[in-house]
């Protein structure tokens, strides 16, 4: 009795341990945000980068914490209020909003000597000290930002902006991904280098920016870099992507299904790991 009352409870606990899930807390902004809410993208997707990875790896349970529009500033001042939990794995994919709306990058003593809340190299430290302070031995994934076409809003065209091929505020983008990076090395955190990945490059982000020819007035299809200087009314011309248009992204930001199909295949070579 006492034999089968011993095998019976190593089932169980073999049971308990095998089907155990591994937690992944997903941090990030609309990129992220979205894998939910396919219909904010007027049905331009199917479905993010999360689902796409889980499908896959059926072990990994996610918890989506994307914020539409948010900075690592705006993570890094709410973290306490954000209800994290204790995970297996953290990824953080943050950094484009930060550097659309200007805010400073700073220096890499930012992050060495946690300096605040004041520069994106700050934030990630606050970030990743709150990561740690929850799991010392989870998983940490940091993943760049996407280079940047024109960003036209599919449901409000007055919500747009220029790509990452110029500065904003005397500040590119890659330098965004660059201290990323640079945080990364220093930490020993896989790094997901979006903004370096080919396959994501800016000219391959749409087929073309479709806008009235100034010279003759006529809509013409423009293919990236030359679309760059054309003038474009939110008032009143037609949507510039229409969906013969999307590449890597639908909107010239957001990943389309291609694209958010890049970003899950890189994820998945790390999860793995």
């Amino acid at each position: 009795m006492k034999r089968i009352l011993s095998f019976v409870v190593l089932i169980f606990l073999f049971s308990s341990f095998a089907f155990q899930k591994t937690t992944w807390v997903v941090i990030g902004d609309s990129i992220t945000y979205l894998n939910e809410h396919a219909n904010e993208t007027g049905n331009r997707i199917t479905k993010g980068y999360m689902t796409r990875v889980v499908e896959q790896l059926p072990d990994i349970e996610y918890i989506n914490k994307g914020y539409n529009g948010w900075t690592s500033g705006r993570i890094a001042e709410k973290i306490e209020e954000l209800n994290l939990v204790k995970a297996d794995v953290y990824s953080v994919f943050l950094g484009t909003n930060d550097w659309w709306v200007g805010r400073p990058l700073g220096a890499f003593s930012d992050y060495e000597n946690n300096t605040g809340n004041g520069t994106l190299n700050g934030s990630f430290r606050l970030i990743i000290n709150k990561l740690r302070s929850l799991n010392k031995d989870a998983k940490i994934i940091l993943i760049t930002p996407m280079q940047r076409a024109d960003f036209v809003y599919v449901a409000n065209m007055k919500n747009n902006a220029y790509g990452s091929y110029k500065d904003k505020k005397g500040q590119t983008l890659a330098q965004f991904a660059e201290a990323i990076n640079a945080i990364g090395k220093f930490e020993h955190i896989s790094v997901v280098d979006l903004y370096n990945t080919n396959r994501l490059k800016v000219k391959k982000l749409v087929k073309y920016k479709r806008l009235k020819d100034p010279k003759t007035g006529t809509y013409k299809n423009f293919k990236y870099p030359a679309f760059i200087d054309v003038p474009f009314n939110p008032e009143t011309d037609e949507y510039p992507y229409p969906l013969e248009a999307i590449d890597m992204t639908y909107d010239g930001l957001h990943p389309s299904d291609k694209g958010y199909e890049v970003i899950a295949k890189m994820l998945i070579k790390e999860l793995k790991k």
